[in-house]
Protein backbone atom coordinates (compact mmCIF):
# COMPACT_ATOMS: atom_id res chain seq x y z
CA UNK A 1 0.00 0.00 0.00
CA UNK A 2 1.45 3.40 -0.92
CA UNK A 3 1.64 6.29 1.12
CA UNK A 4 0.49 9.95 0.56
CA UNK A 5 1.24 12.45 3.54
CA UNK A 6 -0.50 15.96 3.83
CA UNK A 7 0.54 19.01 5.73
CA UNK A 8 -2.61 20.82 7.19
CA UNK A 9 -3.71 23.53 9.32
CA UNK A 10 -7.09 25.37 8.91
CA UNK A 11 -6.41 27.95 5.38
CA UNK A 12 -7.79 27.64 2.26
CA UNK A 13 -4.84 26.57 0.39
CA UNK A 14 -4.58 23.53 2.90
CA UNK A 15 -7.86 23.12 2.97
CA UNK A 16 -7.73 22.37 -0.86
CA UNK A 17 -4.81 20.21 -0.44
CA UNK A 18 -6.18 18.00 1.64
CA UNK A 19 -9.64 17.26 -0.30
CA UNK A 20 -6.79 16.80 -3.23
CA UNK A 21 -5.36 14.22 -0.82
CA UNK A 22 -8.21 12.60 0.44
CA UNK A 23 -9.61 12.01 -3.08
CA UNK A 24 -6.46 10.58 -4.40
CA UNK A 25 -5.99 8.20 -1.46
CA UNK A 26 -9.18 7.22 -1.93
CA UNK A 27 -9.05 6.88 -6.03
CA UNK A 28 -5.50 4.69 -5.40
CA UNK A 29 -6.32 2.54 -1.82
CA UNK A 30 -3.17 4.91 -0.62
CA UNK A 31 -2.49 5.28 3.17
CA UNK A 32 -2.89 8.90 4.46
CA UNK A 33 -0.74 10.83 6.68
CA UNK A 34 -1.74 13.90 7.78
CA UNK A 35 0.31 16.52 10.01
CA UNK A 36 -1.79 18.94 11.08
CA UNK A 37 -0.82 22.29 12.86
CA UNK A 38 -3.53 23.54 14.84
CA UNK A 39 -4.37 27.03 16.36
CA UNK A 40 -6.60 28.51 14.06
CA UNK A 41 -9.41 26.78 15.42
CA UNK A 42 -8.70 28.74 18.63
CA UNK A 43 -10.24 31.67 17.12
CA UNK A 44 -13.84 30.48 16.14
CA UNK A 45 -14.02 28.56 19.87
CA UNK A 46 -13.09 24.93 19.26
CA UNK A 47 -10.10 23.62 20.98
CA UNK A 48 -6.85 21.91 19.40
CA UNK A 49 -8.51 18.20 20.45
CA UNK A 50 -11.76 19.03 18.68
CA UNK A 51 -10.19 20.10 15.84
CA UNK A 52 -7.82 16.98 15.20
CA UNK A 53 -10.93 14.97 16.12
CA UNK A 54 -13.29 16.22 13.55
CA UNK A 55 -10.18 16.14 10.86
CA UNK A 56 -9.73 11.90 12.37
CA UNK A 57 -13.75 11.62 11.78
CA UNK A 58 -13.34 13.31 8.34
CA UNK A 59 -10.42 10.93 6.81
CA UNK A 60 -12.51 7.94 8.71
CA UNK A 61 -15.66 9.28 6.80
CA UNK A 62 -13.88 9.10 3.70
CA UNK A 63 -13.47 5.48 4.11
CA UNK A 64 -9.25 5.39 3.36
CA UNK A 65 -6.42 4.18 5.39
CA UNK A 66 -5.02 7.50 7.93
CA UNK A 67 -3.20 8.57 10.23
CA UNK A 68 -3.04 11.86 11.83
CA UNK A 69 0.05 13.59 13.53
CA UNK A 70 -0.63 16.81 15.65
CA UNK A 71 2.15 18.88 15.15
CA UNK A 72 2.87 21.13 18.27
CA UNK A 73 5.22 24.52 17.67
CA UNK A 74 5.72 27.20 15.79
CA UNK A 75 4.91 27.28 12.62
CA UNK A 76 8.47 27.63 11.06
CA UNK A 77 8.90 23.93 12.24
CA UNK A 78 5.96 22.94 10.59
CA UNK A 79 8.33 21.76 7.63
CA UNK A 80 10.50 20.01 9.42
CA UNK A 81 7.52 18.12 10.56
CA UNK A 82 6.14 17.16 7.36
CA UNK A 83 9.88 16.06 5.97
CA UNK A 84 10.35 13.70 9.30
CA UNK A 85 7.02 12.40 8.86
CA UNK A 86 7.03 11.53 5.44
CA UNK A 87 10.45 9.96 5.80
CA UNK A 88 9.53 7.91 8.91
CA UNK A 89 6.61 6.66 7.07
CA UNK A 90 8.35 6.00 3.53
CA UNK A 91 6.10 8.22 1.32
CA UNK A 92 5.82 7.98 -1.81
CA UNK A 93 3.99 11.15 -2.40
CA UNK A 94 3.85 14.57 -0.20
CA UNK A 95 0.98 17.08 -0.57
CA UNK A 96 0.63 20.50 0.56
CA UNK A 97 -0.58 23.37 0.08
CA UNK A 98 0.37 26.58 -1.79
CA UNK A 99 -0.12 30.22 -1.79
CA UNK A 100 0.60 33.04 -3.78
CA UNK A 101 4.17 34.95 -2.27
CA UNK A 102 6.08 37.53 -3.96
CA UNK A 103 9.73 36.37 -3.92
CA UNK A 104 10.64 38.80 -1.43
CA UNK A 105 8.26 37.56 0.97
CA UNK A 106 9.41 34.18 0.62
CA UNK A 107 12.87 35.53 1.42
CA UNK A 108 11.51 37.83 4.06
CA UNK A 109 9.50 35.32 5.99
CA UNK A 110 10.78 31.84 4.82
CA UNK A 111 7.84 29.73 3.43
CA UNK A 112 7.07 26.00 4.39
CA UNK A 113 6.13 24.53 1.42
CA UNK A 114 8.76 26.08 -0.38
CA UNK A 115 11.11 23.59 2.34
CA UNK A 116 8.89 21.08 1.44
CA UNK A 117 9.56 21.03 -2.28
CA UNK A 118 13.06 21.82 -2.12
CA UNK A 119 14.21 18.79 0.71
CA UNK A 120 11.41 16.22 -0.10
CA UNK A 121 12.74 12.72 -0.86
CA UNK A 122 9.33 11.82 -2.47
CA UNK A 123 7.12 13.58 -5.45
CA UNK A 124 5.77 16.57 -4.19
CA UNK A 125 2.05 18.21 -5.51
CA UNK A 126 1.88 21.84 -4.60
CA UNK A 127 -2.48 22.87 -4.39
CA UNK A 128 -3.71 26.00 -4.63
CA UNK A 129 -7.62 26.50 -3.94
CA UNK A 130 -9.45 27.29 -6.34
Amino acid sequence: MSTIVAGYVSTPEAEAALEWAIDHAAQSGARLVVVATTGAAAEVGVSEEQEIDALRGRLDGAGIANEVFHFHGPAAGAADSILDHSRRVDADLVVIGQRRRSPVGKLVLGSTSQRVLIEADCPVVAVKPR
